[in-house]
Order: C-alpha cells, then structure tokens, then sequence
C-alpha cells in the first residue's frame, strides 16, 4: 500500500477509489444479528424472509455500514505517513436505498471530498461512501462520513 504525506492526500481531494468485491453471506448477518440482538426474521429466519417482497434474508442496514472499514482498507486508498489512529467523527448523510441480500456480492466506492487540517496534528477526511451491489442499478447505501487522522 502506497503511504503518502497528510499534503499529498489533501492534494488529492476528488479521488475515488474502488475495493473489490466481498460475499455477504447468511453466516455474515446472522454474527451481525447475535452482536446486535436484531434477530429480526427478516435477516435470520430463510424460510420466513423468502415469503417477503425481498424473496429471502437480507443484511441489516447497519451490517452495510459497518463494512466501510473493511472495504476502505481493501480500497488501494494510501495511508497517511506518521499517522498515529483514526476515529470515527460520524456522519452527515446516510440513506440505505437497496437492500442486500444473503449471497450478494458488495464494494465500496470512495470519493475523498475534504482532507484539512483542523488543528496541529488532526486532519478532518470527509469522503462520500457508496456501497454498490453487484448486479443492481441502485447502491445499498450512500454516506458521506467524517474521520479525524491523527499525525
């Protein structure tokens, strides 16, 4: 992975990059669901689901969220030389449009929108985020999320 300095990743506001795909599997959401205690039928119960508009089990919508870390990183986006951590700071906007069904493969798309600094040593990153779906017109999910790097 390229490592880059916090000048460099502001000079590239307007990049996008894309992760490759990712299987969201019935075992995926059933860990998501006994994590969360949302045992909704839903997204646990095949048989139950398949009798829904959706035709079977689908992934919470906070499951497609949760997965922005994981396909961030799978992304080729560079790190940030010297970076110490980054936080989650939230989010502006985020709509859940499709969902995601058991056996869908997804990828997150990211577009770096802002990188400044918002104190010594602090850099605010704002990045839309949109979960696609393989096959689908329409993404899971759009975001536009806020971290805070810490150099």
């Amino acid at each position: 992975m390229e490592s880059i300095t916090v000048e460099q990743m502001a000079g590239r506001v307007g990049t996008t990059w894309v992760s490759d795909w990712v299987e969201v599997t019935q075992a995926m959401i059933a860990t998501f669901a006994d994590a969360t205690g949302d045992h909704q039928f839903i997204h646990v119960d095949p048989e139950r689901a398949a009798q829904t508009p959706f035709g079977g089990t689908i992934a919470h919508g906070f499951l497609s969220l949760s997965l922005m870390p994981m396909l961030a990183a799978r992304s080729g986006a560079p790190s940030i030389t010297g970076a110490t951590m980054g936080v989650n700071y939230g989010g502006n906007k985020v709509r859940f449009l499709t969902p995601v069904r058991s056996g869908k493969r997804v990828r997150g798309r990211f577009t770096l929108r802002k990188f400044v600094e918002r104190k010594p040593g602090v850099w605010e990153q704002v990045q839309d985020y949109t979960l696609e779906i393989e096959g689908e017109d329409k993404p899971a999910l759009i975001a536009e999320w806020i971290a805070l790097i810490y150099v």
